[in-house]
């Protein structure tokens, strides 16, 4: 088999000694150290990434984040002070840069920190150096040194100004320095004169801005270095509710510890378990303090105030500011949401424990189970946890008054062993609690462990093992033979045998049957720690002081591998017995193949920042467990070469079981019960309510419906009226339209004759215009014929004038060349002569720039000095220009950043220009639509005005029987005066219910007379009661007692006969019990009553209108009739006139004949009027009869019933 691989999968622990130990990589995951590195943990997902620490580490003192949050620095203990810079964002957080200085003899660095970007790292070395250091970690380079203060003063914590890479502050005791990094040195600037305090923490509020805080609570707010704000802090100290009998602590004075910056203020812990928040205030430079924040007190532990006594080391603010975390001295982080502090104002929040409460001291113990998936640790810090390593989650947790030095946990997972200073306890694992339920008399038990079938436990006792039952609880043998303290003990896999090494140098394998020894093997030079025995129990594996693992057969040391100067502090062997695990004093796993190789074959692992002190494997030899004195548990995967983890047997699941107590099942009951009744109740009371609402809601509708019905009827009676009122409109405006359109008419005719007359005269001006642009015209062609002779004449003058010019210029120009020949010639000869005069000066220029160059060679001797003075400001320079290409890289991933914001604009542009296509579409069809109605508009109003011709002349037909719509107007007053008469009866009808109304108030009032009687009753019976009372008292004595009740007889029964009065007032009482029933009956059936009348009074009233409307329509149809009688008797009048004036005279016969048919024609039509006119009287007389039986009808059903008053 090949050597065992581990892999780190979680970690329980925390390092509160690391300065600003918590960071956020963002909003969902911190930072923090635990064991011998960092870790990286999701708070919603619950996941985490170890960040392993270097391998000659002593220990970390400091943590870093870079402000673009992608490296982490941290400060490491060593040989010398180093600063290790991790590439946090890679998925491995690979290890980028090891910076260190060989000249310090300072060991550590106390406080780093980034410049703001990311480029430069200080760091400032503790005793005895006290110096900071300025880097340009990416290359390796010191930019700048600076020794800030003595050995009496120490430093806390060193920052640079989050906008400025040259200007760092550093705090201390009795230290407050600005530094500013210029010309490749660091320069102070002074401070306002302040008195020397113990300054423990500052931060940056902005550019210039920086605040301080001391430990006598005072905070100092410094702009441009000069004092701007001060505050003294005073502890608000809360009463406290402990349940302990322990003694208080005194109150604690105030200090600022922690301080951090967010947008409204700062945030400060000035006190134990305290954080203050900050907010700017309404005056400048002023902040005032609005909230307060404390650590809630712990339930589990025995002094529940010991959690409100911790510091607040580091405060750490997420970068959306939505959550506060604080770690504390007892290594512990809580958190909070703002956004609940905000709502509890003026109350004081809490924090929360962040993801589980881990160790705050060394752990001494460690144990596990097979049925559960469970880890018991037990502390220095007096607590017992139970862990889970499957589900990564602390299960049960306590604290004890003693301190626990060993914890064993049975196989099933019920119970555990501790050992406390006085006693062994046994105890149970409950739902929620660990109680003892047996107790030992074995004081200081530093090793105990349950065998593997959990029927005996094994407990040393300094250097005498004891072995008790499970069951019983009996001592069953005592193991002697140890000269030291037993320092481990072991079982074999069918618990027949016991191993067990001491401080003595011996290893012993016992019987635990008959309590023998089998086998010993001692060696008086090593002190062994930690012990192992394989699953067939042959070989023995133990680890000691000398720095050896052994391998022990039949007493005998069968191999020693040695481990190269470190020491073995604990041992486990893996089930199967093939793989093996050793812890060392440095803190780092060691895993072997089994059995063990010639060569030093291991794989080793760094785990923890202490000597491991336990370890443990599962069940299942899945999970290694390990703990250490840096009070941290890790657990580790076991994998194979291919990163595979080993087969697990599926047949053995974990057991769900828990134990409960009986009186904790019962109240747990009965809670529940009473949760079930209080269900019920409010079941009930929910649907009380909702019964309440139902009935008010259909009260409401019924009110809303009546009131929509009469709304309703008063609309159609508004629009009945409105449209009357539109045709009269209607009517007006097309008279005026008439009107209009005539004067219209007669306004054109007017103006074009007025126009007329216009043109008329303007044509004959036009004429006159014509014949004087003709005369022009002809003078115009006169004067360019004058014009163009005179310019030929000029034109001839001037060619002649400019050839003779010519003529003399050509000459000048011939004598021009000539004079130039001579010139050139000339010229020649002087350049001659220049050439001999420049050699002779060359000459002479040689010798002196040969002088020249020996000056030159003596001041470049001396200008060589000055190069170096020049290189370091070139180096400067670079430096600059370095800076200057950061800030373009950060400018160009600006740039891409906009240019992939503009490309998402562009693609929501071009989704917008689709929109508007889609929309410009919709309004093309909408736009369609509206043309066709438009001509559709334009049909119906040609239509219009062809219904409103036809409209005039049904008007001008309907005129003639505008008097018979009079008559029928009338009527219908008539019938509307007896509609006012059957309101009047309605009215009588109201005034007799409230009659009723008030004779019931007159009940009421009776009823309240006869309560106060009731109450006046009750009264009597109370003195009567205490009058009795007080005759009890005379029981002994007769002759008071018969005193005593004559008195009260006299006092209370003034009457001769009671009997009867009481009866006769139990018949007052029933006959005014059946006068109030018969009056309430009465008065139900009158609104019964009512209720009809009122609604068969309105469909009388309805079906009088329906009868209204039927007759004006009949009313309308006969004057149609009439109408067209009347146009048949004028055509007939008409005809009978045009035949008198066209017959003859002579023609006699004919005449009579004409006559005769005419007045027949008459007769018909008169009698024919005289029929239809009966007819319609016939149905008035009809309709007034039914309007009349109606009226008596309801009269008779208005009389109500006379009341019998009683």
């Amino acid at each position: 088999m090949t050597t065992p691989l581990l892999q780190a999968h979680h970690i329980f622990g925390f390092q509160g000694s690391v300065v600003n130990n918590v960071l956020y990589f963002d909003d969902q995951s911190i930072i923090f150290p635990s064991g011998s590195g960092c870790v990286r943990y999701n708070i919603d997902q619950k996941w985490q990434k170890f960040i392993t620490g270097s391998e000659k580490s002593r220990g970390m003192l400091a943590l870093a984040l870079s402000p673009n949050r992608r490296y982490l620095a941290i400060s490491e203990k060593g040989e010398k002070a180093t600063v290790s810079i991790y590439d946090v964002q890679h998925d491995q957080s690979r290890k980028r840069k090891s910076l260190s200085v060989n000249d310090l003899q300072a060991q550590e660095f106390i406080s780093i920190a980034f410049s703001p970007d990311s480029k430069y790292l200080i760091a400032h070395s503790g005793q005895p150096d006290w110096t900071l250091i300025y880097w340009l970690w990416k290359k390796q380079k010191i930019v700048g040194v600076m020794k800030t203060t003595t050995n009496t003063n120490p430093i806390y914590q060193v920052s640079f100004n989050p906008q400025d890479n040259a200007q760092i502050c550093v705090v201390g005791d009795g230290v407050l320095k600005l530094l500013r990094f210029a010309d490749g040195n660091l320069k102070q600037t002074n401070f306002q004169k302040l008195e020397l305090q113990n300054f423990l923490t500052h931060a940056w509020m902005s550019e210039d801005r920086i605040i301080v805080g001391t430990d006598k609570g005072k905070l100092y707010l410094f702009e441009l270095a000069e004092l701007r704000w001060e505050y003294k802090i005073v502890l608000e100290h809360r009463p406290s509710t402990s349940i302990s009998q322990m003694p208080l602590p005194p109150p604690a004075l105030p200090k600022i510890t922690a301080m951090t910056i967010y947008s409204k203020g700062f945030i400060c812990s000035p006190g134990p378990s305290v954080v203050y928040i900050f907010e700017k205030g309404e005056e400048k430079d002023t902040f005032k303090k609005t909230r307060v924040i404390r650590i809630p007190q712990d339930p589990f532990s025995t002094d529940p105030t010991q959690a409100e006594q911790q510091e607040i080391l580091t405060l750490c603010l997420s970068p959306s500011e939505e959550t506060l975390i604080a770690s504390t001295n007892k290594n512990q982080l809580y958190s909070i949401t703002l956004s609940s502090a905000e709502m509890s104002k003026g109350e004081v929040a809490q924090f929360e424990i962040l993801s589980q409460s881990f160790h705050s001291n060394i752990i001494t113990g460690l144990d596990i189970c097979v049925r559960k998936p469970f880890v018991v640790t037990s502390s220095t810090d007096r607590s017992i946890r139970l862990w889970n390593y499957e589900t990564n989650v602390l299960e049960l947790y306590k604290e004890f008054q003693e301190e626990a030095y060993s914890v064993a946990l049975h196989p099933s997972g019920l119970y555990i062993l501790v050992g406390f200073f006085d006693k062994l306890r046994l105890m149970n694992l409950l739902i929620d609690d660990i109680r003892s339920f047996k107790e030992f008399t074995i004081r200081s038990c530093r090793e105990c462990s349950f065998s593997h079938g959990g029927h005996l436990f094994a407990v040393v006792n300094g250097n005498v093992i004891h072995i008790h039952s499970t069951i019983t609880f009996e001592n069953q043998i005592n193991l002697k033979g140890h000269n030291g303290k037993v320092r481990a003990i072991a079982w074999n896999m069918d618990d027949s045998k016991l191993v067990s090494c001491g401080m003595d140098g011996a290893v012993y394998e016992w019987n635990t049957l008959t309590g023998k020894r089998e086998s010993e093997c001692v060696l008086k030079t090593c002190s062994y720690t930690g012990i192992s025995i394989s699953p067939d129990g042959k070989c023995i594996f133990a680890v000691g002081s000398d720095r050896t693992l052994k391998e022990i057969t039949d007493s005998q040391i069968i191999r020693e591998v040695p481990s190269n100067d470190v020491a073995y502090t604990s041992i486990v062997l893996s089930r199967s017995g093939r793989m093996l695990f050793v812890g060392t004093a440095n803190g780092t796993v060691r895993s072997m193949k089994v059995p063990l190789p010639v060569k030093q074959e291991w794989n080793e692992y760094e785990a923890h920042n202490g000597p491991i002190t336990k370890m443990a494997i599962t069940n299942d030899d899945q999970y290694l467990l390990t703990v250490s004195e840096d009070s941290c548990l890790v657990i580790w995967k076991i994998i194979d070469k291919e990163g595979r983890v080993l087969k697990q047997d599926k047949e053995l699941g974990h057991a769900e079981e828990i134990l409960i107590t009986k009186s904790d099942l019962q109240e747990k009951n009965q809670l529940t019960l009473e949760l079930k009744t209080r269900v019920e109740e409010l079941k009930m009371e929910n649907e009380y309510q909702l019964r309440l609402k139902d009935m008010n809601y259909n009260d409401k509708i019924k009110e809303l419906t009546e009131k929509f019905i009469q709304e309703m009827e008063a609309l159609k009676t508004k629009n009945q009226v409105l449209k009357t009122d539109k045709e009269k409109v209607e009517i007006k405006h097309k008279e005026d339209t008439v009107m209009i359109l005539d004067k219209h008419s007669k306004e054109i005719e007017d103006l074009e004759t007025m126009n007329n007359q216009k043109l008329m005269l303007e044509y004959e001006k036009y004429q006159e215009l014509q014949i004087k642009s003709q005369r022009m015209q002809e003078d115009y062609e006169r004067q360019l014929i004058e014009m163009d002779e005179s310019k030929t004449q000029a034109l001839e003058e001037l060619t002649e004038y400019y050839e003779t010019k010519l003529q003399e210029k050509a000459t000048l120009i011939t004598q021009l060349q000539e004079d130039s020949r001579q010139q050139i010639k000339e010229s020649d000869e002087t350049k001659k002569q220049i050439e001999e005069d420049c050699d002779r000066e060359i000459q002479d220029i040689k010798i002196k720039y040969e002088r020249n160059l020996r000056d030159e060679k003596e001041a470049n001797l001396r200008l060589k000095g000055e190069t170096g003075i020049m290189r370091k400001k070139f180096t400067s320079l670079q430096k600059e220009i370095e800076d200057r290409q950061g800030e373009i890289e950060k400018l160009k991933t600006e740039h891409q950043k906009l240019h992939g914001v503009i490309r998402s604009l562009e693609k929501d542009i071009q989704g917008l220009k689709k929109e508007i296509l889609e929309r410009d579409e919709t309004i093309q069809d909408k736009e369609k639509r509206i043309y066709d109605l438009k001509k559709k508009n334009q049909e119906l109003e040609k239509f219009k005005f062809v219904l409103d011709y036809k409209i005039k002349e049904l008007k001008q037909q309907i005129e003639p029987r505008e008097n018979d719509i009079k008559e029928m107007k009338e009527q219908i007053q008539q019938m509307e005066n007896e509609l006012e008469l059957f309101h009047k009866h309605n009215a009588q009808l109201e005034l007799n219910i409230g009659e009723l109304k008030q004779k019931l108030k007159a009940t009421e009032a009776e009823m309240r007379k006869e309560m106060e009687k009731v109450h006046r009753v009750e009264s009597v019976v109370k003195r009567f009661k205490t009058d009795v009372y007080n005759c009890v008292g005379f029981i002994q004595d007769p002759k008071k007692l018969k005193e005593s009740v004559q008195q009260l007889y006299e006092k209370y029964v003034p009457q001769t006969d009671v009997f009867d009065i009481a009866a006769i007032d139990s018949d007052i009482q029933r006959e005014f019990g059946r006068q109030r029933n018969h009056l309430e009956k009465s008065i139900a059936t009158l609104q019964k009553k009512l209720l009809k009348d009122a609604e068969i009074h309105r469909a009388d009233n309805v079906r009088i209108m329906q009868e209204n409307v039927a007759l004006i329509k009949e009313i309308n149809d006969l004057r149609q009739e009439l109408k067209i009688a009347r146009i048949k008797v004028h055509d007939l009048e008409v005809t009978l006139g045009t035949l008198k004036k066209t017959k003859k005279p002579c023609a006699h016969d004919f005449k009579d004949n004409c006559s005769r048919s005419g007045t027949v024609a008459r007769l018909n039509f008169d009698q024919e009027s005289e029929r239809i006119i009966e007819m319609q009287r016939l149905e008035i007389k009809q309709l007034r009869e039914k309007i009349q039986t109606l009226e008596e009808r309801q009269q008779t059903v208005s009389v109500l019933p006379a009341l019998t008053v009683l």
